[in-house]
């Protein structure tokens, strides 16, 4: 009887922190402790342990087992812990005859010794891979996950009968079992398949404004405001700007994968997927399920999911004002921080924000309004749903009205790899623009920087600086109006923004103001 070690990681949020699992097996009455500040989940792993090594026939020793999982300040969360408290501890029982020191270990126990499947093995092995480890053990249910990760060599394990024989257990390995019920698949049909094919701008009749404004936003990554009556096609051109956006980097595809693998909705089966994502939550979503949150350490929301795509907000009046105010911080600064009892989660949240709203309660409310049902209060009210604060935030606000199908059903649309085509010129032309920087598109250029480096000339903002006099715009606004000219001078081919680049910014940004 003696002492062990392993390693495992525990994770907040996607920040991983390595954990030391040391076993102390020493004499005494029989007692099994687990201490380190584990939660309820990993409190329970004692159970499993003990009925998981007695079925893989290495019973628990009848002494005092003592586990600390260190850091012990650091709250522990998850049952992704067992494997490596089950390893310590038959190694310091003299079951093994030793334990690769730099070897990580991750994995849930069944009580009849199978390893079970956990979420987050992608951002744990990262955050290993940062830590200089090399060597993982992970279920065989997340081994397409985990090699996803390059530069860790990865062990798929079934069973702790088959961990203990590779680590010089004296064990006869048990009968092939039949297949896990994988929680991958159901985990998947949460997700948008990333197989289908994206949806087409030529499926869109007419609302050419309104195709510009979307091709302007994924040129530069703003925030985009349609307002309009119903069928006007305002939620078929939100859903189709994925489909003209660029592939993610190598870099972006991990963050949105490990996201997912943290919400357990990654299907690996797909591989690492290089489209942006696109998130829609209904107007009943709450703020914890578009923000993040939950008991313990929060999980990520739509917001995160949404992280270098797009999140869209359908019927956004319809939202409740405590989930769209929300939405101002990860708007800012890209990232939400979401603090609970046991613990601080951060999580990427850099989206583009799309928004589409009728102009009132019965939708008529467009042109003379003659067969809109509303008062002008209720008019009024229900445009002012959407916050101030938050309007402020969105760089572009279109009104569309109703098609007129006779003047443009038989004109051909444009379809959207022309449209990507023109984007991803406009985005290369920021990427050398800003090369070596911090960020990469117009709408992350800080504003400091804006006013300074990259400001017009005076001559050619004076409608600009005009409109923030009168109290149009805000600093914040101007700012915006900026980067948005910026924006609109990449898609021309042109150097800096001129006047008339600044003025169409301008008349993007007010659009129709309440």
């Amino acid at each position: 009887m003696g002492h062990a070690r392993t390693l495992s990681i525990s994770l907040t949020g996607l920040d991983g922190t390595l954990v030391e699992v040391e076993a102390d097996v020493s004499s005494g009455l029989p007692a099994f402790h687990l201490v380190g500040l584990p939660d309820s989940s990993t409190l329970q792993s004692r159970e499993r342990v003990r009925a998981a090594a007695a079925r893989s026939r290495f019973p628990l020793a009848a002494r005092r087992i003592t586990v600390n999982l260190s850091p012990a300040w650091i709250p522990k969360h998850g049952s992704g812990f067992d494997l490596a408290i089950a390893v310590a501890i038959l190694a310091a029982q003299g079951a093994l005859p030793a334990v690769p020191a730099e070897r990580v270990l991750l994995g849930e126990l069944g009580l009849d010794g199978l390893v079970r499947p956990v979420p987050g093995v992608m951002p744990a092995l990262l955050a290993a891979r940062r830590l200089g480890l090399t060597e993982a053990v992970v279920p065989e249910e997340n081994l397409a996950e985990a090699r996803l990760v390059e530069g860790v060599r990865v062990r798929g394990v079934r069973d702790l009968a088959h961990v203990l024989f590779e680590l010089g257990a004296d064990i006869a390995l048990p009968a092939p079992r039949g297949p896990l019920l994988s929680t991958e698949a159901s985990a998947a049909s949460d997700t948008t398949d990333s197989a289908a094919e994206p949806l087409d701008f030529r499926d869109v009749i007419g609302q050419h404004q309104a195709r510009r404004a979307a091709e302007v936003a994924a040129a530069g990554g703003h925030h985009l405001m349609l307002l309009g009556p119903p069928g006007t096609g305002k939620s078929m051109i939100a859903a189709r700007i994925p489909g003209i956006l660029p592939e993610l980097s190598a870099e972006e595809a991990l963050e949105v994968a490990a996201i997912r693998s943290v919400s357990g909705r990654f299907d690996a089966a797909q591989g690492l997927s290089r489209r942006p994502p696109f998130e829609s939550p209904h107007h009943t979503a709450t703020t914890a399920a578009v923000v993040g949150g939950g008991a313990g350490i929060a999980v990520p929301g739509a917001i995160s999911r949404a992280h270098a795509g797009v999140l869209f907000l359908d019927e956004a009046p319809e939202f409740s004002a405590r989930v769209l105010d929300a939405l101002r911080e990860p708007l800012e600064s890209g990232d939400i921080t979401l603090h609970r009892a046991r613990g601080a989660a951060r999580y990427p949240a850099r989206f583009q924000l799309v928004l589409a709203a009728n102009p009132c309660p019965c939708g008529q409310a467009f042109g003379k309004g003659e067969a809109c049902t509303c008062s002008p209060l209720q008019r009024r009210r229900y445009r002012a749903r959407i916050s101030g604060p938050v309007q402020d935030r969105i760089d572009m606000r279109l009104t569309l009205g109703p098609v007129d199908i006779h003047r443009t059903g038989d004109v051909d649309a444009e379809p959207s790899a022309d449209i990507a085509a023109r984007v991803g010129a406009a985005r290369q032309r920021q990427h050398e623009r800003f090369a070596g920087r911090a960020w990469s598109l117009n709408a992350q250029l800080p504003g400091p920087l804006l006013r300074r480096e990259f400001a017009p000339a005076p001559s050619q903002r004076s409608l600009l600086d005009h409109a923030v006099a009168q109290g149009r715009l805000t600093l914040r606004g101007h700012d915006r109006v900026l980067r948005l000219a910026w924006t609109l001078a990449d898609l021309d081919g042109s150097d800096r923004p001129d006047a008339e680049h600044i003025g169409l910014a301008l008349t993007l940004r007010e659009g129709d103001r309440p």
